[in-house]
């Protein structure tokens, strides 16, 4: 069973950066795409980044220039860089795997293995 814990959340100011990571155990990430997703209280969850199994990525327009998604297959882990970070970026973020084809898509109902999520916080 394929297990992901993500870390790296906190507090931060606006503008301000943080790097989450998604760790793996009990499988390789080598084959999945990998997907970050953040949940606020109140909304919907949402798609943020999506990388394939050969780096292809993709991000949502609210991110993209700001959000950097890459991988470590060797440490079996995914990672989010966020910078320039803005209060309504404020959330709960998780990561989450499916065995994807060759396009970065990430479909929030589509993800077969789910962490248990970070709290991002953007406040001064």
């Amino acid at each position: 069973q394929l297990q992901l814990t993500e870390s790296g959340g906190g507090l931060v100011q606006p503008g301000g950066s943080l790097r989450l990571s998604c760790a793996a155990s009990g499988r390789t990430l080598g084959y999945y795409t990998i997907g970050w997703f953040r949940q606020a209280p109140g909304k919907e969850r949402e798609g943020v980044a999506c990388i394939t199994s050969n780096h292809m990525t993709n991000y949502p327009d609210s991110v993209k220039g700001r959000f950097t998604i890459s991988r470590d297959n060797a440490k079996n882990t995914v990672y989010l860089q966020m910078n320039s970070l803005k209060p309504e970026d404020t959330a709960t973020y998780y990561c989450a795997t499916t065995l994807g084809g060759v396009e970065p898509i990430c479909p929030v109902d589509g993800m077969d293995f789910w962490g248990k999520g970070t709290l991002v916080t953007v406040s001064s």
